[in-house]
């Protein structure tokens, strides 16, 4: 059961510091030059736990390893950043702008899971998107 909960209390508190952190990028400077730092900091503290974490030691070979998808992570990661960047500065709230982004990637991966990975789109699932959309109506109300 650990091994279920931990993943999701890590991305939990980990999106939580996310959230507070893009939103206290200085205004002044330019967030790709913050951005520079940030992939600096999470490529050494990646290399920190491989070599402690990892039974594998040769980092060279995990390289040789990889296919595309990593390539791509590393440039939708940039997307992902300089959008709630942006959307920062522009005046989203953080109580707001979380939840407005996360109810439509919800409704988006039902989608994907079901064309891309065959997942059932049940009856549930869809009374879920409209609960979804619902709520964005509702949380966007003034």
């Amino acid at each position: 059961m650990y091994s279920y909960i931990w993943p999701v209390f890590l991305v939990v508190m980990s999106n939580i510091l996310y959230q507070i952190s893009a939103k206290e990028v200085p205004e002044d400077i330019n967030p790709f030059a913050s951005l520079t730092v940030t992939y600096i900091v999470g490529a050494l503290f990646s290399s920190i736990l491989y070599f402690m974490l990892s039974d594998r030691k040769n980092l060279i070979a995990e390289y040789k390893a990889m296919n595309f998808a990593p390539f791509l992570l590393g440039l939708v990661i940039v997307g992902l950043e300089i959008g709630s960047i942006y959307a920062y500065k522009a005046g989203w709230k953080i109580s707001i702008f979380s939840i407005v982004q996360s109810a439509f990637l919800a409704i988006a991966l039902l989608m994907v899971g079901s064309f891309l990975y065959h997942e059932a789109l049940s009856w549930n699932k869809l009374v879920g998107i409209a609960i979804c959309l619902l709520g964005l109506l509702l949380i966007n109300l003034k």
